[in-house]
């Protein structure tokens, strides 16, 4: 009976790796960069493409609603939708695919809330991309247990960096640290921290 146990628990334990497995597949498909597509419609609309397939929001500036649905994105002259913010809130964005935000020149906002494939590399990448080191006023992080305080500290290169919220980030381990070298190098940078996490 304990082996039939045994045996049983090693089939559900496989079926459920192969499913993870799957599952990290199709999300690392989604986040393909596609230079050609950012070349033909702009990285505006290249980028808003890739959240909305990742299952992001995006608001585009003189817009005040959020857009979440891919075939419900505006249409007209593709230079005149332009990103002011991003939520990806419980989306599966990854570091593969960061580079759609390269030419995003009026991204002010961004929140992380409860990504699983947020990690270091993702904020140090988002960091020293150009244009979102002086448009990039509000960021949110939060629930995202891959990010450590080598993942923090890089955002002080967002020089123009006026809120950051963070919470529930169980990788930080030395946080007064942490929040004293952004605090230091972006004097204007108010950084709200949950304390009951």
């Amino acid at each position: 009976m304990r082996l039939l146990t045994r045996a049983v628990q090693c089939a559900v334990s496989q079926r459920e790796s192969s499913r993870r497995h799957f599952w990290g597949w199709l999300n690392a498909v989604f986040n393909k960069v596609d230079y050609e597509r950012i070349q033909t419609v702009g990285p505006d609309r290249a980028a808003a493409e890739w959240l909305l397939r990742c299952g992001a929001k995006v608001r585009f500036q003189g817009l005040d609603r959020w857009q979440h649905d891919y075939n419900a994105l505006p249409t007209g002259p593709l230079d005149s939708f332009k990103i002011q913010g991003i939520d990806a809130t419980e989306s599966c964005i990854m570091y593969r695919g960061f580079d759609h935000l390269d030419g995003l020149q009026h991204l002010e906002e961004i929140k992380l809330n409860r990504c699983i494939y947020i990690e270091d590399t993702c904020l140090e990448r988002l960091s020293t991309i150009e244009n979102l080191q002086q448009s990039l006023l509000r960021m949110e992080v939060v629930s995202c247990g891959n990010v450590t305080d080598k993942g923090l500290i890089a955002l002080h290169k967002l020089t123009n960096l006026e809120r950051l919220f963070l919470s529930d980030l169980p990788g930080i381990r030395d946080r007064k640290t942490t929040v004293s070298r952004l605090q230091t190098a972006l004097p204007k940078l108010d950084i709200s921290l949950d304390l009951s996490d």
